[in-house]
C-alpha cells in the first residue's frame, strides 16, 4: 500500500507529504506514519521542513470512525499519544512550514498550529469542527489558536465550528504568507528553502528562544539568551557570515553551511 504521509529531500530541505485521497483523513495509520517520519526527523533534523499535501484537499480532519472506536477507558491515553505527535513536531530544531492550499480540518490545521510559519492560498479554508461530534480539539490546537490569534479568537472559532479564510487569519497572525493558487506549491517550496539555506544554527537558537518565552514569557526568554547566543557565536556559519559582511557588506551571498 502507498504511504499515506511521503517524506522525501530536496538538498536540506525534508518535505512531508500528505498523499491519503481521496480526503487525506487522519486515521489511525496516517497518525502511525506521523509519529514514525517524526521519530525519523528528531533523530536526524533536516535543515528545514516543509510539510503540504496532494490532493483537492490539505486534509478534511479526523476519521469520525476514530471517536466510534475508542473506548472512553482508552481515551485519555489514546489523545496523549496524538498530543505527542504535535509536540514532537514542535520541538524539531529546524524552522517548520506547513503550506495549505485549500480545506485544512481538525488535525492537520492542529499540526499547522504547531510548525513556525503557514503559507496558505487567500481561499484557503481552516477549522476547528470538533462541535460536530460533540468535541473539542485534542492535539493542542485550541492553546496554540490562542496564541497566536488570542483567547477570543480561539474560543470563538472552536465553538462555532466555522470555517476561516487563508486570508482572515493571515489578518489574525495565524498564516504567514499569502500565495496566488497557480504559484502555491512552488512558492511554499521556495518559502522552505529559503530557510533550510540560511543559517541553521541561528534558526535554531530563535527556537529556543521563542520557546523559552511561550513557556516563562519576557524573563524566561532573557535566561536562556545569553548562552545560546554565545553558542551561536561559536558556528562556522556566525564567522563566515561576519566576514562577508565586512568584506561584501549586507548583500553578501555566503553559503551556509549548517553549522
Amino acid at each position: 500500500m502507498t504511504p499515506p504521509l511521503r517524506l522525501a529531500h530536496d538538498g536540506p530541505l525534508a518535505v512531508l507529504t500528505l498523499d491519503s485521497p481521496p480526503l487525506n483523513l487522519f486515521d489511525l495509520a496516517m497518525w502511525d506514519a506521523w509519529e514514525s517520519r517524526l521519530a525519523q526527523l528528531t533523530a536526524a533534523p533536516p535543515r528545514a521542513l516543509l510539510i503540504r499535501a496532494e490532493g483537492r484537499v490539505v486534509s478534511a480532519g479526523v476519521d469520525v470512525r476514530v471517536f466510534a472506536d475508542t473506548e472512553a477507558e482508552q481515551a485519555a491515553a489514546f489523545w496523549a499519544a496524538r498530543l505527542r505527535t504535535t509536540q514532537a513536531l514542535e520541538a524539531l530544531p529546524c524552522p517548520t512550514v506547513f503550506a495549505a492550499h485549500s480545506l485544512t480540518l481538525t488535525a492537520a490545521f492542529e499540526l499547522a498550529l504547531a510548525c513556525d510559519l503557514v503559507t496558505a492560498t487567500a481561499a484557503a479554508r481552516f477549522g476547528l469542527v470538533e462541535r460536530k461530534v460533540a468535541f473539542t480539539p485534542a492535539m493542542g490546537g485550541t492553546q496554540r489558536l490562542a496564541e497566536r490569534a488570542g483567547p477570543s479568537r480561539a474560543t470563538e472559532l472552536v465553538m462555532t465550528g466555522d470555517l476561516y479564510r487563508g486570508a482572515t487569519l493571515a489578518e489574525w497572525g495565524v498564516v504567514n504568507a499569502l500565495f496566488p493558487p497557480a504559484e502555491f506549491h512552488a512558492a511554499s517550496h521556495a518559502y522552505a528553502m529559503r530557510l533550510a539555506t540560511g543559517p541553521s544554527s541561528a534558526h535554531a537558537a530563535t527556537k529556543r528562544v521563542v520557546r523559552a518565552y511561550r513557556e516563562g514569557g519576557v524573563p524566561a526568554a532573557d535566561s536562556v539568551l545569553p548562552s545560546t547566543a554565545a553558542t551561536v557565536t561559536r558556528t562556522d556559519d556566525h564567522r563566515a557570515a561576519v566576514a562577508a559582511f565586512l568584506a561584501e557588506g549586507p548583500e553578501h551571498t555566503t553559503a551556509y553551511l549548517g553549522r
